[in-house]
């Protein structure tokens, strides 16, 4: 993620009575690398899940985070501890 600020002035028409403030204008660029698709077997093995999803590259907070939303969706039948 690239994250750029550029300071800018902003000047009032001459008849406003106003006057010149520094204003910031910020532009942000996300380069996002192409993902992975895993495809695995109804019925699979909580062990086999987690492997697949590192064979994916997916970080130990990334397992985590897909194991609870796997678990509030209803596709994982399994008491997960976080501790």
């Amino acid at each position: 993620m690239t994250i750029n600020t550029t300071p800018m002035v902003s000047q009032p028409n001459a008849f406003a009575n106003g006057r010149s403030v520094e204003v910031k204008q910020s532009s942000i660029g996300i380069n996002a690398e192409k993902g992975r698709v895993i495809q695995l077997n109804r019925g699979a093995a909580l062990s086999e899940v987690v492997r697949a999803l590192n064979a994916v590259g997916a970080t130990p907070q990334d397992l985590v985070a897909i194991l609870q939303a796997m678990k509030a969706s209803g596709a994982l039948h399994a008491e997960l501890e976080i501790i």
